[in-house]
């Protein structure tokens, strides 16, 4: 079992809904979101000095591309190309059909260089107030780097936890409301099939996003549950991580040596006890993480 250092608040941004945890190496640094803020954070860790962008829509989810200083951003409604370091921004192309009645949620690039993103039933209103989430209008999307758009899964209520065994052979994909994640099969050309249950009916909270680690353990972000949970590849608990702040949102590996576990957590729904919810937290582990798999749409 590997030794795990106490939480530590990077940054106490308040965030209402911070997630989208990204670790950019050639920075050194790591970027996050708020969705309800509609911002983009980014931490240096020279100096952890912290820099934020505005956007028009929630801000969901974040991603390396094959093309050095641009980054994939999926906003409520489509996926931009973003480069930070002049904030020059286009489309993509990919529009996400029944806007604003749904939008977007969590997203990563597969080991191939497709990107894959839920979408759900639209809970953030046009002023970055909270609605209800729940249904099931939620589709899981794969878009190729020449943009070519599959639908994988229907009748989702809020898609989380998008990540690949160290092998890419297994997809590991979550319904936050149902309180599953799901472990699929993956064939050479990527495609999923399956869908067997790994991990459900954990009490505590239900699973947002996750970090794949080097050994094939998942690391299960729990919104409403205090901590994370590090889980076998069997679907068994190996460990609970605790944290100080009641939402967990996401998490990944990052720093050096990617031993690093940052974390993002919300404000959102907290109570007042929570002094730094909605922070930055980093906990230093003694597993190695994976590398952020990266978009291929430039063809560099």
């Amino acid at each position: 079992m590997s030794v795990i250092g106490e939480p530590v608040c990077l940054a106490p941004v308040g965030d209402v809904c911070g997630e989208a945890a990204l670790w950019c190496e050639a920075e050194n640094a790591l970027y996050w979101t708020d969705v309800n803020r509609f911002l983009i954070h980014r931490i240096k860790l020279a100096d952890n000095s912290v820099q934020s962008w505005f956007f028009d829509e929630p801000v969901v989810s974040l991603a390396l591309t094959d093309r050095d200083g641009t980054l994939l951003v999926a906003i409520g409604s489509r996926l931009l190309f973003w480069e930070p370091a002049t904030d020059a921004r286009r489309d993509h192309g990919f529009r996400l059909p029944g806007w604003p009645n749904v939008r977007l949620n969590d997203g990563r690039p597969d080991p191939l260089g497709n990107f894959w993103i839920g979408s759900m039933r639209n809970n953030v209103r046009a002023d970055g107030t909270s609605g209800e989430a729940g249904g099931t209008e939620g589709i899981l999307y794969r878009i190729t780097p020449s943009g070519d758009v599959t639908e994988w899964v229907h009748g989702l209520a809020i898609s989380n936890t998008l990540t690949w065994s160290p092998d890419g052979r297994k997809f590991y994909f979550g319904d936050s409301i149902p309180n599953i994640v799901r472990v699929y099969d993956v064939a050479e050309n990527g495609d999923i099939s399956g869908g067997q249950t790994f991990f459900e009916g954990f009490e505590r909270g239900g699973p947002d996003g996750s970090a794949m680690d080097a050994e094939g353990y998942l690391w299960n972000a729990r919104f409403g549950g205090r901590c994370i949970v590090r889980v076998a590849p069997s679907g068994e608990i190996d460990r609970v991580i605790e944290m100080p702040v009641q939402n967990i949102t996401t998490c990944t590996f990052g720093g050096p040596d990617l031993k690093t576990l940052f974390v993002t957590t919300a404000r959102l729904e907290a109570p007042e006890s929570d002094r730094l919810a909605g922070g930055l937290y980093a906990i230093a582990t003694e597993v190695t993480g994976q590398r952020e798999n990266v978009f291929r749409c430039f063809g560099g």
